[in-house]
């Protein structure tokens, strides 16, 4: 059974460790770095937030792959349509970790290459 975080404090820097990707549309790669951040400065003192923390980096590393991929994609003709339909369901996996990390429940992206563990 999956533990259940009950400490607020946790649940929203688990939260804005999910949230923090969407940094991307204002800062070049910020959808790393915002969750790198948080991270590395919260990793110590909620487990919750290290374990959080470790699969968004994993994740945004993964589709910023394959967002790069896409966009050389392009240049085949296929690239716009991969950029739109990869964006939104980014999208809506960034807003479901951070209803489930909101929730206090540990979650899991699909497609995502182990980067840390």
């Amino acid at each position: 059974m999956e533990r259940i975080i009950t400490d607020p404090n946790e649940k929203q820097w688990g939260m804005l460790v999910h949230l923090s990707a969407l940094s991307t549309f204002i800062i070049p790669f910020g959808n790393i770095v915002g969750p790198l951040i948080i991270y590395l400065l919260k990793k110590d003192e909620y487990e919750f937030v290290r374990d959080q923390g470790v699969e968004t980096i994993n994740f945004q590393i993964t589709w910023t792959i394959i967002f790069i991929i896409s966009a050389v994609m392009i240049i085949v003709g296929i690239g716009i349509l991969m950029l739109i339909g990869f964006g939104i369901a980014w999208l809506v996996l960034v807003i479901l970790g951070t209803v489930a990390a909101n929730n206090g429940t540990a979650h899991r992206y699909p497609l995502t290459i182990k980067f840390l563990s």
